[in-house]
């Protein structure tokens, strides 16, 4: 229904209309970008999980990461000697996008400058780039090309600062250098969205030389982006919200779109690391992250570190291989559609498992169980089958009021990767609960 003019008096005490607000117009124009919104992301939210491929000059360097050029007052001139040792494989974004597609990720985003200014691919904003030094490549070009060939969506990370650069350092301080700076951030992104055909996920980072959006320029430089590429999407770390938010290095759900990025070692630094093989992520915990992320919503970007000539670590390699053995089998309770679970999904009380769903199939991902039965409390809907997701083998169960029993299952929980086994359970309706508390309890035999 339309809105009526509001009825007003005048200075000279008559009554006179006034045009409706513009409100209604902004709400169908934000109707329209919502819309848009959900079409450009509708791969990614059915994508689930996707590869952080950090490499660069800094791989060289092991326990530092790229800003710590800038921390560790490394000179410029001493840093930059690196390239002459920089020379990786020829077959290295190869063997990145087959990990990453036998992991079971659906894309990848790769690094295209961090920190420490070095542009992995052919630009004309630095003389410090891979087509000019060290490997003489454009290892950019040769990402986009893995990616393609692998069947994975392509995403570019772009750090904004760049520790190397004068203007950069100055740039809070100095209108000159500030505009000299974004000059040259917006001529690399634009180049970036420009050469290298369809971008499907844009990943700036790290804000730090300036702090607000409006000296970053973020609204100018995220139209060009759109502009240039009208179905990409955008995280949130151009200060400006866009299209998914990013928490680091921990998994929290967020009331919009959200993906968190993790590494694989307990130190929660980035990219290729030399550390004791009881500090890296096991293929169980990865997993689990995986598990989170599904049952709050959103997505994992799991970090991965190139060794320094670019092949994957083997330990790596070896986990996340057996991530992807796990997850063939039990793709239905991960990627697609999902429903968002309770917060009280992620309480640890939950210790012989947690919960995905999707409308009125429930995913049990059960870690571990003692003798061959299972119980589940709270839980008041009529079930109509159980099976073992990965097998497709029936499972037994009885249901009475508050109790749903599952009967017949090995002594020990039998996955051998993840020592993980997810039960499908088909209800009849959306799953409830008979009370107001947590997700349903979850224990051993009666």
């Amino acid at each position: 229904m339309a809105k009526k003019a509001e009825r007003t008096v005048g200075l000279d005490g008559m009554q006179t209309s006034r045009p409706p607000a513009a409100k209604p117009f902004a709400d169908a124009a934000q109707k329209r970008e919502e819309r848009d919104r959900r079409r450009r992301m509708k791969w990614w939210h059915e994508a689930r999980f996707g590869m952080l491929a950090t490499y660069g000059l800094h791989s060289h360097l092991s326990m530092l990461s790229a800003e710590d050029m800038y921390w560790a007052k490394i000179p410029v001139r001493r840093y930059a000697r690196l390239v002459c040792d920089f020379k990786p494989r020829p077959d290295a974004a190869r063997l990145w996008a087959e990990l990453a597609k036998k992991a079971g990720m659906k894309y990848m985003v790769f690094v295209s400058k961090h920190d420490d200014g070095y542009c992995l691919w052919d630009t004309k904003q630095s003389e410090f780039n891979s087509a000019r030094t060290g490997p003489k490549r454009d290892i950019v070009r040769e990402c986009v090309d893995a990616c393609r060939e692998a069947g994975l969506r392509v995403g570019l990370y772009f750090c904004l600062n760049d520790w190397r650069d004068p203007d950069c350092v100055r740039a809070a301080t100095s209108k000159r250098a500030r505009r000299r700076y974004l000059d040259f951030v917006q001529g690399c992104i634009r180049e970036l969205m420009s050469n290298y055909g369809k971008i499907d996920v844009f990943w700036p980072d790290y804000p730090a030389a300036l702090k607000t959006p409006e000296l970053w320029e973020s609204r100018k430089t995220i139209d060009m982006v759109r502009e240039l590429q009208p179905d990409i999407i955008i995280n949130n770390r151009l200060m400006l919200p866009e299209d998914f938010g990013t928490p680091e290095g921990h998994i929290s759900a967020q009331n919009r779109a959200w993906e968190s990025c993790m590494t694989l070692t307990g130190t929660g630094l980035w990219g290729w690391r030399e550390e004791p093989e009881e500090d890296w992520a096991s293929p169980r915990a990865i997993i689990e992250m995986i598990r989170q992320v599904t049952a709050g919503g959103g997505n994992l970007l799991l970090d991965f570190g190139p060794k320094p000539d670019g092949s994957p670590p083997e330990n790596v390699e070896d986990r996340l291989l057996k991530v992807g053995e796990w997850l063939k089998g039990n793709e239905e309770a991960v990627y697609g559609k999902v429903d968002r679970v309770e917060r009280s999904n992620f309480h640890p009380w939950l210790k012989y498992g947690r919960w995905t769903r999707k409308g009125k199939v429930a995913y049990f991902w059960c870690r571990h169980w003692r003798g061959r039965e299972l119980v589940i409390v709270d839980q008041k809907t009529k079930v109509k089958r159980i099976t073992v997701l990965k097998t497709g083998k029936p499972v037994r169960f009885t249901q009475e009021p508050g109790k749903l029993v599952l009967k017949g299952l090995p002594e020990r929980e039998p996955d051998p990767i993840a020592h993980t086994t997810v039960f499908r359970i088909e209800f009849a309706g959306v799953p409830r609960r008979t009370s107001d508390g947590g997700y349903p309890l979850v224990w051993c035999g009666r």
